[in-house]
């Protein structure tokens, strides 16, 4: 059964004051589920209060039994892991595996961090004077505003939650209203584990109203947000007229480039396994395939054989390896999206067409000789949407691939050390990943350049953006 899902505020799950709730809709049905709480400016106005008490106390506990109890939060997300993931299908839609695989990986995250907690070094700065200390500690910046989407409901709130934490910071964080079960279920799982009341506040509601209201408190020391560059913008704007120090994971269109001497077939299979997780929901995805004209038939082959052997259908069926898109906006984007490549004259390969007559499924697609001017090449399809163009020489597909304003991800496939070298210092993106897939992996750093963000969330570079350096000069009397 699907939860009716509460807000959870100084260590207590209940509904918002005013008793007003939204609806959560399955995207493989369109039929409604269940509820979520919305939360009102009475209900904000007590996180956060509740956020600033629960800092004064996690601040103070000591990095080891701030690192038990994040242990101890993940080995809770493994040990109900069945559970939580057929919520995370039901709300999401993506396949019940895939939300397993999310969901180890998120209890992944909370081990680096619990890890990292008890490394939050600072350092000592040789003096000029005797009888001098000059020394750096690192500080928690403060109670935390965090914002999470909806694509990796689970993953992306561990990724803030585990850092904050681990630097001995609250959170105040707003999930997505679509998928508000699973994100709760993680929830449960740090106060379950003994987290202390009011450390981490949950709450959903309008976004711009939450947003709003959270970033411009004064309590509030910093703003993290994962979404698209145009939310991350605005908020990002908001949070610089308070001075706030911001963490934004923002959109991306990554271009996916196949030299003439690469392993074909297995970059194939490895471009078609990323673009087509969680239906091209993915930030991360590969968009646009770039590939010399040396071996274009061959890959174009290969990847709609892969393409064609997906089998779309509810999350929860076995077989099943795409599930629906999220919601009714990102179907109509898509549609539009392809209306657009067709009246510039794009050629589909495979697919082009809505699933089914109900639920929010979009059969994968292909598109070929998509001209640039098309939104398919500009804007990010966040869909089961592949554009695959030709290059002649390593600057033609260099142009291509640094075009546009956004800086994420990106993937080149050769067997060349000199072109894997020259990618790797030509591409602008804050990760590059070559002959592999490589990325989003805790103790990895997770962030873009350009109009794709600013700071990470992984490696060390994660819990660093919750710390604050203070200066200290002790000398002698």
């Amino acid at each position: 059964m699907y939860p009716q899902v509460e807000l959870f505020i100084d260590g207590r799950w209940r509904p918002s004051l005013s008793g007003e709730t939204i609806a959560v809709l399955n995207p493989a049905t369109e039929e409604r589920i269940g509820s979520v709480a919305c939360a009102g400016r009475e209900d904000l106005a007590s996180a956060v209060e509740a956020a600033v008490h629960g800092f004064d106390v996690w601040r103070k506990t000591s990095p080891m039994d701030r690192s038990r109890v994040m242990r101890g939060a993940a080995e809770l997300l493994r040990q109900r892991i069945e559970t939580i993931a057929r919520l995370m299908t039901l709300e999401q839609g993506k396949p019940l595996e895939e939300a397993k695989t999310e969901l180890l990986a998120s209890a992944d995250i909370l081990d680096w961090c619990a890890e990292e907690t008890r490394r939050t070094y600072g350092r000592i700065i040789p003096a000029r004077s005797a009888g001098v200390y000059n020394l750096v500690v690192k500080e928690p910046v403060g109670p935390v505003a965090a914002f999470t989407p909806w694509n990796f409901p689970v993953s992306q709130a561990a990724r803030k939650l585990a850092a904050a934490l681990a630097a001995g910071c609250s959170v105040v964080i707003k999930p997505p209203e679509e998928t508000p079960a699973s994100p709760a279920e993680l929830i449960r799982a740090f106060a379950d584990a003994g987290l202390p009341d009011g450390v981490i506040n949950l709450v959903y509601g309008v976004p711009s109203g939450i947003s709003e209201y959270l970033i411009a408190h004064p309590s509030i020391r910093k703003v993290s947000f994962t979404g698209s560059t145009s939310v991350g913008k605005t908020l990002a704007a908001l949070a610089g007229e308070h001075m706030k120090r911001i963490t934004m994971e923002l959109g991306g269109h990554a271009p996916a480039i196949v030299f003439a001497d690469a392993d074909v077939k297995a970059a194939a299979a490895i471009l078609a396994q990323g673009k087509y997780r969680n239906a091209g929901q993915v930030c991360i995805a590969p968009t646009r395939f770039l590939v010399h004209d040396a071996v274009f038939d061959e890959f174009v082959g290969e990847f709609i054989g892969r393409t064609q052997a997906l089998k779309l259908g509810d999350g929860l069926d076995a077989g099943v390896t795409i599930g629906p898109l999220a919601n009714s906006r990102r179907l109509a984007a898509l549609n539009a999206m392809l209306d657009d490549a067709f009246e510039c004259g794009a050629e589909i390969a495979v697919g082009g067409r809505r699933g089914r007559n109900k639920g929010h499924f979009f059969e994968p697609t292909v598109l070929m000789n998509v001209p640039k001017i098309a939104r398919v090449m500009n804007e990010e399809p966040f869909g089961p949407i592949s554009t695959i163009s030709r290059f002649r020489d390593f600057a033609d597909a260099m142009t291509e691939a640094n075009r546009l304003p956004y800086g994420l991800a990106s993937y080149a496939y050769t067997r060349s050390v000199q072109n894997a070298t020259a990618v790797a210092q030509a591409i602008e993106s804050g990760m590059v990943s070559i002959n592999h897939y490589g990325l989003g992996l805790p103790e990895l750093p997770f962030g873009g350049v350009k109009d794709s963000g600013y700071g990470s969330e992984g490696g060390l570079e994660a819990v660093d953006a919750y710390l604050v350096s203070k200066f200290v000069s002790q000398g002698p009397l």
